[in-house]
């Protein structure tokens, strides 16, 4: 089984802020060349949290 793990780091200067990280899953999938599965997204933090929004792109 194929496996790859990536951490992302944000630093933001608001104490609430929304950040798009859509991108940033996606090349982290296409450099790890895993081809099925599964992607977790998770924050690491207590304070922090990973809002999903169904929002396609047009």
């Amino acid at each position: 089984m194929k496996a790859h793990t990536e951490y992302l780091w944000f630093n933001t200067p608001k104490h609430r802020e929304f950040i798009n990280v859509t991108d940033k899953v996606e090349d982290a999938v296409a450099k790890s060349k895993v081809q099925e599965g599964f992607v977790l997204v998770s924050a690491m933090h207590i304070t922090a949290s990973v809002y999903v929004n169904d929002a396609e792109r047009v």
